[in-house]
């Protein structure tokens, strides 16, 4: 077998609603075989992974894989169970795994959800190989491989001070993302987003991150505030260390200035050779040391958040129980073999590592590694209490004295810290204090109070969101997507355009690039997960549009988890021959998803005119009963729409010439299509719907009625670039859109049949598209022009040069072959051979690849953009001038 590709589908996605692990997997020779063929491989794979046994498969019970195993699997099948079962296994609680066929012979999209991105990675890359060496009946050894994952999940997952934070967020309902390989993250969504690194937010003040990190600064600021605080100084040289020995006396403590995790720190220091060695130590990691006075008691953590105590923990030091016959050595591989405990700050609790430090600090008692202590002699390993050096620690922090809790909460003020980290000693945290304060710490571990060694586990990852989220909020923002096959670019606009109407900014992705406000910030196709997150992730906007494309949704996923408003303008056949898609039902498949992810109670938008938008009414997945249904279409007459109504439903049709909104019974005229420049009048009805689409959207988002009428009176053509622009040139016209399938050709016809000139239509197809799509869009263009021009597109998408217009011209031969067809490769070209035609009164619609280049072309020879075609139609008449001659629009009522 041979991986493809892997990659990570962030958001909700067709496989699951949960960020999955998607291995594209060629099984290249055993593409035609079955595990059914190899009764022993399954015979070995259970044993070497006898848990497996337990997966249900589709059966829908335990056995379930066993049995498919039995009967005849595909073996890229197997290999997502033995993904899961190794990250199962390891501790990993994610059991989801989906195996879909991914077009090409013997190739497969293979997704598992995870519990560690990276780790999965790696262990969904190595379960290829496992399942072929248990094939080849070659020997496994899986320790080598856990180990790998351990190290590679404690390298690249979240700290546990931010997984802390970051799980009370998602138990809120707050939206959050990983911005880095780190611990950057951001929590909520636009202008409620907050930022997180550890324990570190977006409020923290950097003065207050430097004050801290200098302890001399520190513990001037708190005595200066009457906070007790340990006697001494800071020293540059062994001489003033020395000097500040010899003022606060043994036993001492030597640490950096601005040191961490307790490195560098020598505690119990009595005599001056001790303070030398320990000044070395201190040295190599700050400029500047500490020579303080050791005070008397147990060493606790006090965790402070927003100027309140949330937790509390006493800290001891990490020691060892001896059995009398063990070594000290021996004790050590025992405590650091406790699951519990790993080489940072990954788990709980962390091991103790048998290096200089350790071996100095027992020789200090007498001892060495090679010591057998007694049976029940505890022997203490670390002389500080930090969980970094394998300490343990025990919640206290429903008996600390409120005198003390008073302190603290005071000194983490003093110094302006949002979220504090206060070391004291005292003789008992549960009486007064009798020690002092000897430091406080930015971006504290959360770790010893979410999972304390004794006692209760503290919510403080919680405390700390509730410090930046108002409890109760779910720091999100109005969230509109909008997918479909054909106008959905169209709609996506419009709606931006009506909520902006409506005094909100918007940030909007589409096929021309994201929109924040005003302003283009970015151009490019771009309506996948990481537009969407882009413009989530703007404190600036209020409420987001997204386009949700087909190709967008199977490479990243969605890139939002819940919408407000979900709309679909049509699911016609478009990208069949794609990304293993075939028939119209693995596009409504696609596209469903955005239905399926509307939250609960938001609003659903559908297309009653097309029969595959409509049918998501009905979609076990979408489960219309959670939402409210906003059905579109131009006559209420129509079956879908009549029968919503009369159920009280919500519904947005033409009647007389006007946009009206109907609930059950009651009608309300929202705005005259003559009134509406990109209807073209009411001729254009697919533009109508998509008038009605945003309408829907935008009344769902909160604008009104009298909004939505004024700004659809503003939006014109050249607010919609690309999409049925309509330039004068001469005595004729050109139509410039993007339409690529049967059914934006045919929608076209609408608008220009009747036309009394040449009508040309210069069209293209995409060559991804499978050789049906390509026939069927030559006869669309036959039906509607008699007179095409067949164009290339730049990118071939795999095909030949050539192979599509030859195609095409043989579908348009075969269906009518009376229509004249040429064949000029370069759309620009063609445009420009045709631009006397067009001045002598010919109506030319284009379908572009580049609309850069036809502009350009258009703007060069002068030709004006216009709102309507002329011609003699009911309705009231307007004047207009355009390319140097005089014409009238009449825009009829529809």
């Amino acid at each position: 077998m041979r991986i493809a590709n892997v990659r990570t589908l962030s958001g909700p996605n067709v496989y699951h609603y949960r960020p999955v692990i998607l291995m594209e997997l060629d099984l290249e020779e055993l593409a035609d075989v079955t595990t059914a063929s190899y009764p022993r491989f399954i015979e070995r794979l259970l044993e070497l992974l006898p848990g497996l046994t337990g997966h249900h498969c589709s059966k829908g019970r335990a056995g379930g894989l066993v049995e498919r195993m039995m009967e005849g699997t595909m073996f890229g099948h197997v290999v997502e169970h033995v993904a899961i079962e190794l990250e199962s296994m390891l501790g990993g609680r994610a059991t989801h795994g989906k195996t879909r066929a991914a077009g090409a012979r013997g190739v497969y999209n293979v997704a598992v959800r995870f519990s560690s991105e990276h780790g999965m990675t790696y262990l969904l890359e190595e379960a290829v190989g496992l399942v072929d060496d248990v094939l080849a009946d070659r020997q496994v050894d899986l320790e080598p491989l856990f180990e790998r994952y351990r190290a590679i999940s404690a390298d690249k997952d979240l700290g546990p001070s931010t997984a802390a934070i970051v799980e009370a967020a998602a138990q809120r309902r707050i939206p959050w993302r990983r911005l880095d390989d780190g611990n950057l993250v951001q929590l909520g969504h636009g202008r409620h987003r907050r930022l997180i690194d550890a324990a570190v937010s977006d409020a923290t003040s950097l003065i207050a991150v430097d004050t801290v990190g200098d302890k001399q600064r520190t513990k001037a600021a708190l005595h200066e505030a009457g906070v007790p605080v340990p006697a001494g100084g800071s020293a540059r040289t062994l001489e003033e260390a020395l000097r500040l020995f010899e003022q606060v006396g043994p036993p001492a403590v030597v640490k950096p200035l601005d040191g961490n995790k307790g490195k560098g720190i020598s505690l119990g220091v009595t005599s001056e050779e001790e303070l030398t060695a320990a000044f070395a130590r201190a040295a190599e990691r700050s400029g500047v040391v500490l020579v303080e006075e050791q005070l008397a008691g147990r060493d606790y953590r006090v965790l402070v958040v927003n100027g309140c105590m949330v937790a509390a923990s006493e800290r001891r030091p990490c020691e060892v129980q001896g059995d009398g016959v063990s070594t000290v050595s021996a004790l050590v591989d025992v405590l650091n073999s406790d699951p519990l405990r790993g080489e940072d700050h990954e788990l709980p609790l962390t091991r103790v590592p048998k290096d200089d430090q350790l071996s100095a600090y027992l020789a200090r008692s007498g001892l060495d590694l090679e010591h057998v202590p007694a049976a029940g002699a505890a022997v203490r390993l670390r002389a500080n209490a930090n969980l970094s050096a394998g300490a343990t620690a025990i919640d206290v922090t429903d008996v600390v004295h409120p005198a003390t809790q008073r302190m603290c909460e005071r000194a983490a003020s003093l110094v302006g810290l949002d979220i504090c980290g206060v070391d004291l000693v005292t003789s008992d945290i549960s009486e007064p204090l009798d020690g002092g304060i000897l430091e406080l710490n930015a971006s504290p571990g959360l770790r010893m109070h979410v999972a304390p060694s004794r006692g209760q586990p503290r919510d403080v990852g919680g405390a700390i969101v509730d410090s930046l989220v108002l409890p109760g909020s779910e720091a999100r923002i109005p969230i509109c997507s909008v997918t479909g096959t054909n106008g959905k670019t169209t709609v996506t606009r419009l709606i931006a355009h009506l909520v902006s109407a409506g005094g909100e900014r918007v940030g909007m992705t589409s096929t021309d690039g994201i929109r924040v406000g005003a302003d283009m910030v970015r151009l490019g196709d771009l309506t996948g997960a990481a537009s969407a997150r882009s413009v989530l992730a703007d404190p600036t906007v209020e409420v987001a549009v997204l386009e949700t494309a087909r190709g967008g949704i199977l490479r990243r996923g969605l890139g939002y988890d819940w919408s407000d408003v979900g709309v679909i303008t049509n699911i016609t056949a478009d990208h069949l021959g794609q990304d293993g898609l075939e028939t119209l039902d693995d596009l409504v498949w696609i596209k469903s998803l955005v239905g399926e992810r509307v939250r609960d109670g938001g609003t659903l938008v559908l297309n009653a005119d097309d029969e595959a938008s409509a049918s998501l009414a009905l979609n076990e997945r979408v489960d219309a009963s959670r939402l409210e249904l906003a059905f579109f279409g131009v006559d209420p007459a129509g079956s879908v729409l009549s029968a919503h109504l009369v159920n009280g439903g919500r519904a947005y049709f033409v009647r007389a010439g006007w946009v009206v909104e109907a609930v059950g019974g009651r009608e309300h005229s929202v705005v005259r299509l003559v009134d509406v420049p990109l209807t073209m009048g009411g001729l254009a009805s697919f533009q109508v719907q998509n008038v009605l689409a945003a309408t829907a959207a935008a009344r769902a988002l909160g604008v009104t009625r009298g909004a939505v009428a004024a700004a659809l009176a503003t939006f014109r053509s050249e607010l919609n670039p690309g999409r049925v622009n309509l330039y004068a040139h001469g005595d004729g016209y050109v139509l410039v859109d993007y339409g690529h399938n049967a059914a934006a050709l045919r929608a076209m016809g609408e608008v220009v049949a009747g036309w009394p000139g040449p009508l040309i239509g210069v069209v293209g197809v995409p060559g991804d598209r499978n050789d049906d799509l390509v026939t069927e869009v030559a006869r669309a263009a036959a039906e509607v022009f008699p007179h095409v021009v067949l164009r290339e597109d730049d990118d071939l998408r795999g095909r030949q040069r050539g192979e599509v217009a030859r195609l095409m011209r043989a579908a348009i031969v075969s269906a009518a072959p009376g229509v004249r067809v040429d064949v000029v490769p370069e759309a620009c070209r063609a445009l420009g051979d045709l631009l006397d035609e067009v001045a002598g009164g010919a109506l030319v619609a284009l379908f572009y690849e580049s609309l850069s280049e036809v502009t350009t072309l258009l703007d060069s020879v002068g030709a004006l953009q216009v709102d309507a075609l002329p011609g003699p139609r009911p309705g009231p008449r307007r004047r207009r001038r355009g390319a140097g001659r005089e014409w009238r629009a009449t825009p009829g009522a529809n």
